[in-house]
């Protein structure tokens, strides 16, 4: 079973970028679909970003252009690179691994998860 842990989150200002990584350990990444997902207070937690075991990536709509996902096997890692940030990207940020053959943004579809990091945007 694979552990996951998060860090690089923090408080920015709008238009500035942040870095977001996501730690393994227990078992390789390779071979597991990852995603970043959020959750801001009293809201659902959604769909940031997935990239599968062979590099494809999806984007949600309102990220497409400023986030990028990647992720290193060699290093058992996943990034998430935010530029641009806004308000309304303030959330606490998920990293989550998924054994699904295809690439999903479907939530319930990632069994493993990571307990998060904090990302606040101040206008």
């Amino acid at each position: 079973q694979v552990q996951l842990v998060e860090s690089g989150g923090g408080l920015v200002q709008a238009g500035g970028s942040l870095r977001l990584s996501c730690a393994a350990s227990g078992r390789t990444l390779v071979g597991y679909n990852m995603a970043w997902f959020r959750q801001a207070p009293g809201k659902e937690r959604d769909y940031v970003a997935a990239i599968g075991w062979g590099g494809a990536t999806l984007y949600a709509d309102s990220v497409k252009g400023r986030f990028t996902i990647s992720r290193d096997n060699a290093k058992n890692a996943v990034y998430l690179q935010m530029n641009s940030l806004k308000p309304e990207d303030t959330a606490v940020y998920y990293c989550a691994a998924s054994t699904r053959v295809l690439i999903t943004t479907t939530l319930r579809d990632y069994p493993y998860w990571g307990p998060g990091t904090q990302v606040t945007v101040s206008s």
